[in-house]
C-alpha cells in the first residue's frame, strides 16, 4: 500500500503573531556600498570630500560642497556567486541581477547677504538602493544524524493535541508555533507519543525512521531592494566649517522563496513512516522607516578636511506575508515529490512588527593634492546589538539573544583619485568587520574597488568595477534542524554614473 500525505487546507488568513528572528533584523541592520560609480570605486570613502550625490549616505554636509546645481543617476549590474559546503557536498549558484543604483539632484545658492558668515547653501534630493537582495544559494548534502522533522517537533512539544490537530481552533487563529506544529502534525510527519497525556506528558514524536543519513537539498531565492531616499540640507560657514542634515524615507520589498527536500532510505517495509519530505516556503516582507544624519566637514587647511558623522537608528515598520505547504511519502511509496505537486498552500498575513536597526558614527580624513588627486579614509562605528524589535516587551527573548551574540563593529574604507586633464583613476579598499561575536555566523567583509571617469564639461561619466567577498553560515531552519551551511559568498558588479550640470 502506497500513502502520499500532504496537509489538506487552503485559504488565506490573517494572523496576529509571527516569530521574528535574528535573520529578520540582519536583513535591515546591514548595508551595502551601492550609490554612483565614483562612490563605488573609491569603496565609499567619501565621508570629508562631499561633492558626490552618494557622499551623503555618509555625510550630509557635503551637498555644499559641490560647486553648481547637478542631477544625475547610476546604473548597476550585479553579479553574486555562493559556493556551499553542506557535510563534505559542495554546490554553486550564481545570480545576476540589473538595477538602478541612485537617482539624484542637488541646488547649490550663495548666500545674497554679504556681510553674512554663512557663505554657501545646497538642498539635495537623492534616491540611493542600499541593498540589492537579488540572491541564489543551492545546499545539497546527507546530514547524518537531523531529519526536518525535529524543526515539527521543537515547535510541536508542549503544545496540546486539540490545537495540534486542529479540533480546538482553525488554523489563522493560532500563534506561529502552534501553526508550524500543526504543518508537520497534518501532514503526518510528526504523531502523538504513544504516552501522550495532555496535562503532564504533551510530547510528539517523528515519523521519519531514525537511522541517519539524511539526503537534503535547500533552494534559497531572494529578490527585492532596500532603499532610501535623502532630504538633505547643508551650508558653509566662513568657507571653513560645512554641516548638513538628512531626512531619510526607507522603503523596503523582499521576498524570500525556499524548497527543502529530505529522503531517507531507513525504511523499506512500514507504510506509515515517511521517505520523502517536501517543506516549501514564500515570505514576503515590505515597509517602510524613517531616520535622519547630522554631519560636518572641516576645512582645516587648503588640502587638508575633517568630517564627522552620525546616523541615527532606522525605525522600520514592516509586514509578512508567508505562504507554506508540506507534503510527505510513505516509506514504500515509489512516487517522488516535485515543487508542482506540494499542494494546497497555505499563506498567513500578519500585522505588522517594528523594528529598530543600530546607528553609526562616522569618522572621515581626506587630503586633497589640488587639482591632481585626493587621498581618503573613513572610519565608521557601529553597535548591532543595539538591533532590537519593538515594542521590546513582546520580542523579549529576540532582543536579549541579538544583545548578547552581536557585537559593535569597526569598519575601514580608503579611497584615492587621481587626475590626468578630463580623465579621472580612481581606486579603493574596504573592510568591514563580523556583527556577530563568534565571527562565523557572518564573517568579516573585505572588499576592492577602481574605475575611471570622464570630464566632459558640463557632463560627467564614471565607471566602476567593486568586488567583496564574505563568508558566513546558512541555517536550515531557525530551530529543530539547525545544522549550517557554509557559504563563501563573492560579490562582483559593475556600475555606470551619467551626471549633468545645470
Amino acid at each position: 500500500m502506497k500513502r502520499i500525505l500532504i496537509v489538506l487546507i487552503s485559504f488565506i488568513g490573517l494572523s496576529s503573531v509571527k516569530s521574528q528572528n535574528i535573520d529578520d533584523a540582519m536583513l535591515y541592520a546591514q548595508d551595502n556600498i551601492n550609490g554612483t560609480a565614483r562612490f563605488r570605486a573609491m569603496s565609499g570613502a567619501f565621508g570629508a570630500l562631499g561633492g558626490d550625490f552618494s557622499s551623503l549616505n555618509i555625510n550630509p554636509a557635503g551637498s555644499v560642497v559641490f560647486s553648481n546645481n547637478q542631477i544625475g543617476f547610476t546604473l548597476g549590474n550585479f553579479n553574486i556567486k555562493n559556493d556551499s559546503d553542506y557535510f563534505g557536498d559542495k554546490k554553486s549558484e550564481n545570480n545576476n541581477t540589473f538595477d538602478i543604483n541612485q537617482l539624484g539632484g542637488v541646488y547649490v545658492f550663495e548666500n545674497e547677504d554679504k556681510k553674512s558668515d554663512w557663505k554657501k547653501f545646497a538642498v539635495a534630493l537623492n534616491y540611493d538602493n542600499q541593498k540589492n537582495f537579488n540572491n541564489s544559494i543551492a545546499v545539497t548534502g546527507t546530514n547524518p544524524t537531523n531529519s526536518v522533522a525535529n524543526y515539527f517537533l521543537s515547535y510541536a512539544n508542549g503544545i496540546p493535541l486539540s490545537v495540534v490537530n486542529g479540533s480546538d481552533f482553525s488554523y489563522p487563529d493560532l500563534f506561529y508555533d502552534e501553526q508550524q506544529a500543526y504543518l508537520g502534525y497534518n501532514a503526518f510527519i510528526i504523531n502523538e507519543a504513544a504516552d501522550y497525556d495532555n496535562v503532564t506528558n504533551r510530547s510528539y514524536v517523528s515519523l521519519v525512521p531514525n537511522g541517519g543519513n539524511y539526503y537534503q537539498e535547500n533552494s534559497i531565492e531572494t529578490t527585492g531592494y532596500n532603499g532610501k531616499l535623502a532630504f538633505n540640507g547643508s551650508a558653509q560657514y566662513k568657507d571653513k566649517l560645512s554641516v548638513g542634515i538628512n531626512i531619510n524615507a526607507h522603503f523596503s520589498d523582499y521576498r524570500k522563496s525556499s524548497s527543502f527536500f529530505e529522503s531517507n532510505t531507513n525504511n523499506t517495509s512500514t507504510d506509515y513512516l515517511v521517505r520523502r519530505i517536501r517543506f516549501n516556503n514564500e515570505l514576503y516582507t515590505y515597509g517602510t522607516g524613517f531616520s535622519f544624519q547630522l554631519g560636518t566637514i572641516y576645512k582645516a587647511t587648503k588640502e587638508l578636511r575633517l568630517g564627522l558623522a552620525y546616523e541615527s537608528p532606522t525605525w522600520m515598520r514592516l509586514f509578512d506575508e508567508l505562504t507554506q505547504s508540506v507534503s510527505a511519502v510513505s516509506g514504500n511509496s515509489t512516487g517522488e515529490l516535485t515543487p508542482d505537486n506540494v499542494n494546497p498552500q497555505i499563506t498567513m498575513i500578519y500585522e505588522p512588527y517594528k523594528l529598530q536597526t543600530p546607528g553609526k558614527y562616522t569618522a572621515s580624513i581626506a587630503y586633497v593634492f589640488a587639482k591632481k588627486g585626493l587621498l581618503s579614509f573613513d572610519y565608521a562605528l557601529k553597535d548591532y546589538s543595539n538591533t532590537k524589535f519593538l515594542p521590546k516587551n513582546d520580542y523579549q527573548d529576540q532582543n536579549n539573544l541579538m544583545s548578547n551574540v552581536l557585537d559593535t563593529t569597526n569598519e575601514f574604507r580608503i579611497g584615492a583619485e587621481y587626475k590626468i586633464k578630463q580623465v579621472s583613476l580612481r581606486g579603493g579598499y574596504r573592510f568591514e568587520q563580523s556583527p556577530y561575536k563568534n565571527e562565523k555566523t557572518i564573517g568579516d567583509l573585505t572588499g576592492y574597488s577602481g574605475g575611471i571617469g570622464y570630464n566632459f564639461g558640463n557632463t560627467k561619466l564614471d565607471l566602476a568595477y567593486s568586488f567583496a567577498k564574505r563568508d558566513y553560515q546558512q541555517q536550515m531552519f531557525s530551530q529543530g534542524l539547525t545544522d549550517v551551511a557554509k557559504i563563501n559568498s563573492k560579490n562582483n558588479s559593475i556600475s555606470v554614473s551619467l551626471q549633468f550640470e545645470l
